[in-house]
């Protein structure tokens, strides 16, 4: 049981409030807490009595800072659970935003809401996206919920604290047209096949890359999406696909699969050309000797042939949205849609896809209405 001692006010104006309990080795130990008034004090230390009471030690260093445990977070928390270069960008935007900031020297204990939502604004001021600080609200709310578990404090600050408002961004609706002028624009290029099936298979880049001719059955007309590919440090390697859902295997139709064949032919004749200098990589889609790509690359020479035809600049990643709004257009059901793209739920598909479904939401309001009003 926790014994108050007498509330005490700092030189900083806060007030100070003490109790001791004895820890899992016996021995006595004293904490303090801490308010802005002595009703917010005697909140804290009813706080500590309960949790004592029921058995729940207060964590032992409340001197530890934020931008502390973050190294120790990302270093054996999150390096051993999340994909190279999903780390890569935990680690990035921690380094550079939190870490060894004014919030990175906040006392974990201390942490709220509000001075995280006083953080995400400064962020905004300084130019910063809504996109990116939101980002870094999620990874702030998972280091917490993993200091909770820890029991280094009791709530997710980052999970309470309010997010800025990122304004919605229609993904691209393109219209058969639009894809025939993509598919004339790739045409006879040596990564032809790869834009092919990118608007054919909806896949991401990182899969496109990371896809092996062992993944590819061009008899039946599938591939296997099982792998992402990915440059770490200057090195690639192949990771898990980015959800469960992103596994799946897809069936081609037949333009993608004769984009594979004349693949094949063009891979070949670059293995002939390079002879002993050929990296036997097993990748699908290479550079002219066989070693893998990088995904930067692969959009600068997209964007490239964009350029050269007079279109508009696009991503690479517009070739996935391509395809989903094609399916849309095409009245293919949403279940399906979710699982060609390898979506993790039903509601992303929807909701990325909204804005491509009103035209199909007045066909069938006119196919209901030849319905009822038969006679």
């Amino acid at each position: 049981m926790a014994r108050a001692k007498g509330i005490t006010r700092l030189a900083d104006g806060r007030y100070q409030g003490r109790f001791t309990y004895t820890d899992e080795r016996g021995h006595l130990r004293r904490k303090a807490v801490y308010g802005r008034t002595i009703a917010e004090v005697e909140g804290h230390l009813a706080d500590a009595r309960s949790d004592l009471n029921k058995g729940q030690l207060p964590p032992e260093d409340e001197r530890l800072t934020l931008g502390v445990y973050l190294r120790h977070w990302l270093e054996y928390s999150a390096r051993p659970t999340v994909r190279p270069g999903t780390f890569r960008g935990y680690e990035s935007k921690l380094r550079i935003h939190v870490l060894d900031s004014q919030l990175g020297h906040t006392r974990l204990k201390e942490l709220t809401p509000r001075r995280l939502e006083q953080f995400f604004a400064l962020k905004l001021e300084g130019g910063l996206s809504a996109q990116t600080v939101q980002h870094l609200r999620a990874i702030l709310r998972a280091a917490l919920n993993d200091a909770i578990k820890d029991n280094l404090v009791k709530r997710n600050a980052a999970g309470l604290a309010d997010g800025p408002r990122v304004p919605y961004r229609e993904s691209p609706t393109v219209s058969p047209q639009d894809a025939r002028a993509l598919l004339d624009v790739v045409r006879g290029d040596r990564l032809e096949g790869l834009f092919v099936l990118a608007i054919a298979s909806g896949s991401r880049q990182g899969e496109l890359l990371g896809l092996r001719w062992q993944d590819v059955d061009l008899d039946a007309g599938t591939v296997c999406v099982n792998g992402a590919l990915q440059r770490v440090n200057g090195r690639f390697s192949r990771v898990d696909p980015k959800t469960s859902r992103s596994r799946r295997t897809l069936a081609l139709p037949d333009i993608a699969v004769d984009a594979l064949r004349l693949h094949r032919i063009r891979q070949l004749e670059e293995r002939l050309a390079c002879g002993p200098y050929w990296q036997d990589s097993g990748y699908v889609f290479t550079a002219p000797t066989g070693a893998p790509l990088h995904g930067p690359n692969v959009t600068l020479h997209f964007q490239a042939l964009l350029r050269g035809a007079g279109l508009p600049r696009s991503r690479f990643h517009d070739l996935r949205h391509a395809c989903g709004s094609l399916l849309v257009g095409l009245g293919v059901h949403p279940r399906v849609i979710m699982e060609v793209l390898g979506h993790s739920t039903i509601g992303t598909t929807m909701n990325i896809y909204a804005h491509v479904t009103p035209a199909l939401q007045r066909e069938a309001a006119e196919k209901l209405n030849e319905l009822l009003a038969a006679q």
